[in-house]
């Protein structure tokens, strides 16, 4: 945010301080941050002219919102649901113990615990890899390395599957020195073991990425945070920026969807870009995912990237209300002040 003088020129406020005036206009500074601001300006007119402004604009728009509607709330609930859902997942492991040996049986009976607590331990150590179906160390290596450039550890003829559709069984990444990209071993599962090798510019590693996107149900979010990591150097290519918008509107973890936004930046800017960051501005219960997306749209404001359309200016204006993010409702007023002339807002 910029301050104008009364004689024309421009203070800029400082870098480092300009996140914590917005926070602070909004209130949500801590005590300590707000004696650090506080200290701050005196000594420097282009952060006390921004502190103004940003004070002018949550009066404004805290006189302008509206409280959330029923849908709102109701959405808000599930988001919650599903995370307290996710929680009861990762917890299958306490109620398989609490099902074979009640907690009143462990507690009296320290020795006994230990006992049993090691032969899980051992059994699970022992029968788990066999379960996941990995591919052994042994296995790996007696797969012959790929050759003639065609990013395949074996026979590519004779596997019994698409390789564009295969199940990935594991990503491994070797970083190389350099710009270079890294190199990546793609495990597939197989009657055989396949492995896809190669740097992401390979037609057939990039070929497996874009399936893990496009099929996200189907992998664990681990490797689709791998594949994502690995095809925002080719963020510029149609498949890949579509694969990644496709990761923003459909999968269900959120880290996944905010490294898929993160990984969109600096591509080309363009009109499924721009309709990407906008969905999630609007439909995505995270407020993380919000935060990136309204970020990106300020950035590619501010350098012209992006022109204003009704649609757009609809959106931001209703965030500038409705958001439960006071950081959201300021930065969406800031974009519009960015896009076009004070009346749009």
């Amino acid at each position: 945010m910029q301050a104008e003088r009364h004689d024309g020129s421009v203070h800029q406020p400082c870098e480092e301080f300009e996140p914590l005036l917005v926070l602070m206009a909004a209130g949500e500074l801590n005590p300590a941050e707000t004696a650090e601001v506080a200290d701050h300006l005196p000594h420097c007119p282009g952060c006390a002219a921004a502190l103004e402004q940003n004070k002018e604009l949550v009066g404004l728009i805290s006189e302008r919102r509206v409280d959330p509607d029923a849908a709102l709330l109701a959405s808000c609930r599930a988001g919650l649901e599903d995370a307290l859902d996710r929680e009861e997942e990762r917890s299958w492991l306490r109620r398989l113990v609490g099902a074979v040996v009640p907690p009143s049986f462990l507690a009296p009976r320290p020795a006994w615990s230990a006992a049993l607590l090691l032969l899980m331990g051992f059994s699970i150590g022992v029968l788990g890899p066999r379960f996941l179906r990995h591919p052994s160390v042994n296995e790996a290596a007696n797969v012959p390395a790929a050759a003639n450039g065609t990013g395949f550890a074996g026979d590519p003829t004779s596997a019994p599957f698409d390789i564009h559709s295969a199940e990935v069984a594991g990503i491994n990444v070797f970083p190389t020195g350099g710009n270079e990209p890294p190199q990546v071993e793609l495990q597939l599962r197989a009657q055989q073991p396949v492995r896809v090798q190669g740097t992401v510019n390979n037609e057939n590693v990039k070929g497996v990425l874009l399936n893990i996107l496009r099929n996200n149900d189907r992998f664990d979010p681990d490797v689709r945070l791998d594949a994502v990591d690995l095809l925002r150097a080719r963020n510029n290519d149609p498949e890949v920026r579509s694969a990644l918008c496709h990761a923003v509107h459909t999968d269900h973890n959120a880290a996944v969807r905010l490294k898929a936004l993160e990984a969109l930046n600096g591509a080309e800017p363009q009109d499924i870009i721009r309709q990407t960051l906008l969905d999630a501005l609007v439909d995505d219960q995270n407020p993380g995912v919000r935060v990136e997306a309204i970020n990106a749209l300020r950035d590619m404001a501010a350098k012209g990237q992006v022109v204003s359309d009704d649609h757009m200016l609809a959106v931001l204006r209703e965030r500038t209300q409705k958001d439960p993010s006071t950081y959201i409702r300021l930065q969406s007023a800031a974009a519009i002040r960015d896009l076009g002339p004070r009346q749009n807002f």
